[in-house]
This record gives C-alpha cells, structure tokens and sequence, in this order.
C-alpha cells in the first residue's frame, strides 16, 4: 500500500472518521419523498445517456479527422486528429462516475478506457523502453508482428480485427497488456512521451502514416489499419453503451428503474464516492505522485491529464446537482440529489456544494498549471515540492468531498455507504 505523501494525511484522515462517526442514524422512514427521488434516479439515467451520446458524437468525429489523418498525412492533420482525441475525453470522462455502482460500466469499461499500458504491445519502442516486468507481450509489437507465442499458444495476428484486439487486452495475464481504447489511440497519435517528467508530450511523426518514400516508422499500412479498427471498435463500444440508457428498451435503464430506490440512489452516491476516493484521488493522482512516474499518469501520451482529472470532478458534480452541460452547449436539469439532501439538511447540502466547488477549483489548478507550461508529468517530477503541494491539494480536497458524500448518503437512510478505496489509505 503506498504512503501518503502529503503532510496533511493524518489530519485528512481524522477529519473523514469524524464525519463517518457523527452522524445521527438512519431511520426506518425515508427521509425523502419516494416519487421525487424516482424522478431522480430517472433523471440519473437522462444524464448517462445524453453523457455517453455525446462520447459517441465525438469518437465519430475523432474518426472522420482520423480519416483525414490517413488520406494526407502531415503534421496538420496529425494535430487536428490529436485535437479530436482530446475533445472526445471531455464528455467521456464525465461519464466515469456511472462506473462504480453500476456493473454494466464497470465490465465495459477496460476496453475503453484501460490504462497504464505497455505501449510495446502495440507498436515500437525506445531501445530504453522500460516495461512492466515479467509482461509477456511487453515488447509483441503487433504491428510489426504476423504472428505471437505466448508460452504455449500460437496466435494470428495477419489480420486486425475488432476481436483480435479485444482478445489481447490482459494477453498473458497482465493488466499492462492494453490493445484497443482511448489510450491505444492516444499512443498511436502521440507514440511514446520520452520527456520523463520534463515538458513536452509524445512527438510521433506524420509521416509514421504515411505510405510513400517519406513513410517512418515501418509498416506503415499496419499502423494505418489498426488506428481505424481500434478506432472503429470504441465506436461500437460506446453505441452498445448508449442503448444501455435508452428510455422504454430491455435494457440496463429497465433494470435500474426496476430496482429499488434505495439501491439507486445508492448506486448513484456510491458512484461519486468511489470516483473521488479510490479512483481520482488514489488510482490516477495518489499513485503517480507516490511513484513520481509519468507512466502512471492517466493520459500520459499526450499529456492530457490535467483536463482528464478535471473532466472526472466535474462529472461527480454532474450527478449530485443534477445538471450536464452537453457538447453542444445545452444544459440537460432535473430532479438531483441536492435536492433530496437540502429537503432534509438544507446545511449539509450548502455545504457539499462547497466541497465540490473547492475540489473544482483544486482541479483547476491542474489546469491553470498546464496552460502555463507545467503539465502533470511535471508536477509529480522528484523533487518539485510546489508541484507535490498542487496534487496533494487536489487530492486533499476530493477526500474531504468524500466524506460529505458519506453524510449525505446516511442523511438519504443508506449507511454504510463505504466508497472504494482502491486499497489506498488517505
């Protein structure tokens, strides 16, 4: 388990078992109205399909700059394709707040959104590339590859499909094994990062698309042809998960609406917890900054991660205010659960408002410091004490916002909320 690197720990660390503990009990009558927290959990729904809609709207996009990409290749079309990845995270990262909670997401996702990965699955490497040891397909290479051995089994590699790239997610047992998603296409656009924790992002050439004398690279037409099947298989991964959500189908939403309302809501404040905690503060932040490793950072070839951070705060507020603003500008509002919560603690509500507005500002820092120059990779370098400070800022922040979720659950009847950790103590 990693130590906490901020000198604030032990103090966070009371402060979240004080507001576990003093809390007065649920009761056995909801302290809410029934009819008004179903329009809730419908409205939840509203939110998730209109979220991974937009997702959709934008990997379609990402794939007409991709088409481009590959018809002219050149450093124009390579930063417009670049530019379509990064607008394509900003809806999808909003959506990992459905994650945790609801099962159907959760198995879905680590075909989308896996990561760290061992790009030398994929494509070419640094000599130096360091590799997750004792991966076997650290350095498979299928790009360059007809064929792979791996102990015992022979697999085809002669032809990419959407399911032989799925079936190479996790080859041989490791995690670090990650061959379709948005980070396999952000290692394609980008290649490595070999700046360490120094400036700058991966600098993949153009021309490693290209397919006359001035191709790099090598095997070229497979680099081209597994950006479109990858490409093409997040497509239809994010449309299975928008008829998940869809109104009035046998599907996902039905089984949510079927269920009670306390386990939705559950699921809903279970969710938020979950991305705070665990995920956002400990997986993606907590882990790279222990580690001082940029290989841990969540967009780490492009170096997008301060707005993948942000983009995954905002989604928690998403859920407890009831509102997202969709890529084409609307704000889809309804029925939310500060609502619920302020019926019965007006306080409270006002108060994890406050919590969420100060983990947005704490995010934004992350965002302010990249805009100046500083991104991520930076900020978690050894020995960059200002840079530890900011991280630790924003990991602070989400662990206080924790705990008033914890209180808002109890306040709702559903105690014992207990928000994944991911085996990480704060």
């Amino acid at each position: 388990m990693l130590s906490r690197v901020s000198t604030g720990g032990l103090l966070l660390a009371s402060l979240l078992l004080a507001a576990c503990s003093d809390e007065p009990a649920a009761t056995s009558t909801p302290a809410y109205d029934e009819a008004r927290a179903r329009l809730v959990i419908d409205h939840y729904a509203d939110m998730a399909l209109a979220a991974y809609s937009d997702a959709l709207s934008e990997a379609r996009e990402l794939r007409e700059h991709i088409d481009t990409l590959l018809a002219q290749p050149s450093e124009e079309t390579l930063a417009a394709a670049r530019q379509a990845w990064r607008d394509a995270r900003v809806p999808y990262m909003q959506t990992e707040v459905f994650r945790f909670g609801n099962s159907v997401v959760d198995e879905w996702e680590g075909q989308v959104n896996a990561w760290p990965l061992d790009e030398g699955l994929i494509d070419y490497v640094a000599d130096d590339y360091q590799a997750v040891m004792g991966n076997p397909g650290a350095r498979a290479n299928i790009i360059a590859s007809q064929s792979l051995k791996i102990g015992e089994q022979q697999m085809d590699l002669s032809e990419l499909t959407p399911e032989l790239l799925a079936s190479l997610n996790e080859l041989g047992g490791s995690e670090a094994n990650v061959a379709t998603g948005y980070h396999a296409i952000e290692f394609l656009l980008w290649g490595q990062d070999l700046n360490g924790t120094g400036p700058d992002a991966g600098e993949r050439p153009a021309t490693d698309f290209a397919t006359g004398d001035s191709a790099t690279g090598g095997h070229n037409a497979r680099r081209r042809q597994y950006l479109e099947v990858v490409t093409d298989l997040l497509i239809a991964d994010l449309e299975a998960m928008v008829a998940e959500w869809q109104p009035e189908q046998d599907n996902y939403r039905a089984e949510l609406a079927a269920g009670s309302v306390e386990d939705g809501l559950r699921k809903m404040l279970f969710g938020m917890g979950s991305l705070s905690l665990g995920e956002l503060a400990g997986e993606r932040m907590k882990v790279a900054l222990a580690a001082h490793s940029p290989e841990d950072e969540h967009d780490c070839f492009s170096d997008n991660t301060h707005f993948s951070h942000f983009y995954n705060g905002k989604g928690i507020e998403n859920v407890y205010l009831g509102e997202y603003q969709r890529v084409n500008g609307e704000t889809l509002s309804g029925p939310s659960l500060s609502e619920l919560v302020a019926a019965s603690e007006p306080q409270l509500d006002q108060a994890l408002k406050t919590d969420l507005d100060a983990s947005e500002a704490a995010l934004q820092t992350l965002v302010d410091s990249a805009t100046k120059g500083v991104h991520f990779d930076q900020l978690i370098a050894p020995g960059n004490a200002e840079g530890a400070a900011t991280v630790n800022h924003a990991i602070d922040a989400l662990v206080v916002q924790t705990a008033s979720i914890e209180k808002a659950a109890l306040v709702l009847g559903i105690q014992a909320l207990n928000p994944d950790t991911a085996n990480h103590s704060f």
